[in-house]
């Protein structure tokens, strides 16, 4: 029994001594036909020459060569620079440079984005921007061109003039509407937010307290308010003349209607 066990570990040492030899012999086999090349690489390297670099990446980074003047070295990268974007395959990962006008990409036929005199728009870089787009230059992309809009108008103000709603017959009356939406820069205008139309009252003479026009008017100039209120009464008078010269026409014309029609009265009387 001893016998037998004696012989199994011979059998297991002289196998490991084999399985030794065999893997020295493979490194050895590498080492001619790839010299310089190590396995002891540093920063992500799996393999790795003194002169080329990094020539393969450990599981889930990037290979990437890095331009020197004339020479080339690889490094391996967790993300691709700007103006590249990973691909991964079971062979290797690796940064693929972007189409020529783009700085960014997603991958090669979506780019996130454009270099300078380019503008971004679906995922593509254009020296000019499509139809109801317009450049954005801080950006640098596209975007909808953006029209005015604005509100309905609302209901016509009381009549009033100076900001008084007395003292007058002729005032002024104006309607409001929002701007819901501000243009862009290539966007339609906005129309008038705000419109004034003659108005017409009754006149009313002003009851105490009506004549001022809030504290507005009580900052205004000494001289402003005295130059205001001599204009305002002149207009009174003015309206009063014409509401009199209105009336005394009125008069003088029936009087001068019943006089008519008291000579063709007359005058038909002598007739028979």
């Amino acid at each position: 029994m001893q016998l037998q066990l004696i012989s199994l570990v011979l059998i297991c040492l002289h196998s490991m001594e084999y399985i030794d030899s065999q893997h020295a012999s493979r490194i050895r086999r590498h080492r001619k036909l790839h010299p310089g090349v190590s396995h002891g690489c540093q920063g992500g390297c799996a393999t790795c020459s003194d002169y080329n670099g990094c020539l393969s990446c450990k599981p889930r980074l990037f290979f990437f060569l890095e331009r020197n003047g004339m020479r080339q070295t690889g490094v391996c990268l967790s993300s691709c620079p700007s103006g590249y974007y990973g691909t991964r395959s079971p062979d290797i990962n690796k940064c693929t440079k972007c189409k020529a006008d783009c700085d960014a990409c997603f991958n090669r036929n979506f780019c996130t984005k454009c270099k300078a005199g380019f503008y971004l728009h679906m995922g593509r870089c254009l020296d000019i921007c499509p139809d109801e787009y317009e450049p954005k230059e801080q950006h640098m992309e596209c975007t909808a061109i953006v029209h005015c809009e604005v509100g309905e108008w609302s209901q016509w103000s009381p009549c009033s003039k100076r900001g008084k709603t007395c003292g007058f017959k002729r005032g002024e009356e104006s309607r409001t509407r929002e701007t819901l939406r501000i243009p862009s820069a290539s966007g339609d205008t906005c129309p008038a937010t705000k419109e004034k139309r003659k108005c017409a009252v009754q006149r009313r003479r002003c009851r105490k307290g009506e004549r001022k026009e809030g504290s507005e008017r009580k900052r205004r100039p000494n001289k402003e308010n005295k130059e205001e209120n001599q204009e305002s009464r002149q207009e009174e008078r003015d309206t009063d003349n014409r509401e009199e010269s209105e009336n005394k026409n009125k008069t003088e014309h029936r009087r001068r209607k019943a006089q008519n029609k008291q000579h063709v009265s007359t005058a038909g009387s002598t007739a028979h």
